[in-house]
């Protein structure tokens, strides 16, 4: 499989890595997320303490993720009972 070498820098490092070609966009987008946070976080707080803005730009993505991840789970259960009220009716319909 073939991968690309590539640097991402996230606050003040550069961080080597290898990845697929098709994840690569996906990859350096993340960086620039991260990048972003830190810099709101930065201005917003008047922190320079490269641990601390990196723990709450984490915990931050952290609470964004479980809230998608909770969306997600109820739009599947919306999904799984509107299949299956189809599906009965397909049955009553046959």
């Amino acid at each position: 499989m073939e991968t690309l070498a590539i640097k991402v820098k996230i606050g003040d490092r550069e961080y080597p890595m290898r990845v697929k070609p098709e994840d690569e966009g996906k990859i350096r987008h993340a960086g620039r997320m991260i990048n972003e946070k830190l810099r709101k976080y930065k201005s917003e707080f008047g922190l320079d303490d490269s641990t601390d803005l990196l723990a709450m730009v984490a915990f931050d993505f952290m609470v964004e993720s479980l809230e998608t991840n909770a969306g997600n789970e109820e739009d599947s259960v919306h999904m799984q009972r509107s299949l299956a009220h189809i599906s009965a009716l397909l049955a009553k319909a046959v």
